[in-house]
């Protein structure tokens, strides 16, 4: 049997917190900035959690079935 492979982009966007958790970028904060207030800029920064209707999804690219 040939062995799964994960998904390279997934690996770089993805990561996981210390109770099993996937955790990522949020989106929208990367051009276009002009336009969006200080306060739309400053809730993009850092990680949040990817939600459970998108779990299967990220599972599988990941290869964690």
């Amino acid at each position: 049997m040939p062995k799964v492979k994960t998904n390279s982009g997934a690996k770089k966007r993805f990561a996981f917190t210390g109770t099993g958790k996937v955790k990522r970028h949020h989106a929208y904060h990367s051009h276009i900035l002009t336009k969006k207030t200080k306060k739309q800029k400053r809730n993009l920064v850092g990680y949040t959690i990817v939600d459970n209707s998108n779990m299967k999804q990220v599972r599988d690219l990941l290869c964690l079935r």
